[in-house]
């Protein structure tokens, strides 16, 4: 079972893959605003974060580098509902280990969480 972070303004995106997850026996927390869910990362360690690329404040890799800032080895999955290859890139160069387009496909999304939980323990070992 992990603690996962869940960042997506559409409040029935962020739902869908806590229903997902949760059957799978995560512990999912939701969030709709950056500010909530960086302050949640200040205070609660978590596993994995599942962070959308468009936000309203600020985009999804700039909420990872802050989130990084306190939990160095957080590994993220990025969704998109704009897949791009530049962005993709940009996403792996500030340590996301997935890149996942939206609409959310259920087992892509659980195949690329456990994959990246198994990518986070690793990075925590070292």
């Amino acid at each position: 079972m992990a603690r996962i972070l869940v960042l997506d303004d559409v409040q029935d995106a962020g739902v869908l893959i806590q229903r997902i997850l949760q059957k799978k026996g995560h512990v999912v927390h939701v969030f709709h605003d950056e500010d909530e869910a960086l302050c949640f990362t200040e205070k609660n360690s978590v596993d994995l974060a599942i962070l959308d690329m468009n936000l309203r404040k600020m985009d999804g890799l700039a909420v990872l580098c802050e989130m990084q800032k306190t939990l160095p080895h957080l590994p993220a999955i990025m969704l998109t509902g704009l897949p791009d290859t530049e962005m993709a890139q940009q996403a792996f160069d500030c340590g996301a280990v997935a890149y996942c387009a939206k609409p959310i496909d259920k087992s892509r999304l659980e195949e690329r969480v456990a994959q990246a939980l198994l990518e986070g323990a690793s990075l925590a070992e070292q």
